[in-house]
């Protein structure tokens, strides 16, 4: 792992799984896809991709520019843009994009990871 490594998902939401997000957590049916889904593919990249299994959230901020569209490509990437190996702490910038280029969202998440190189 080192400074500007990155990772990324594709992903599509259909208006079934906008419905059963509203189902399971009470929320009111939304015409886009919920907020919630798009930060759980942050959340599957940090775990999964990079840093990776061991990975502990410890902060995520994300700002929301545009209603993500139902059934079109979403690709959330993450990005490395700190370490700090002493603490094993990795600062990460976060972006989605629809397919047409149109920017969802971005954020940072600082995240606890087990291989942090010096």
């Amino acid at each position: 792992m080192i400074v500007g490594d990155q990772a990324e998902i594709t992903r599509r939401f259909t208006a079934r799984d906008s419905a059963e997000f509203a189902r399971l957590s009470g929320a009111e049916p939304m015409a886009g896809v919920p907020e919630p889904l798009i930060a759980a593919l942050f959340s599957y990249l940090l775990g999964v991709d990079l840093p990776g299994p061991g990975t502990n959230y410890l902060k995520q901020s994300l700002r929301f520019h545009a209603p993500a569209p139902v059934d079109q490509a979403l690709t959330a990437r993450v990005r490395i843009t700190r370490m700090r190996p002493e603490k094993h702490l990795v600062d990460l910038a976060t972006t989605c994009h629809a397919a047409d280029g149109t920017l969802i969202c971005d954020g940072r998440a600082l995240v606890l990871a087990r291989d942090v190189a010096a």
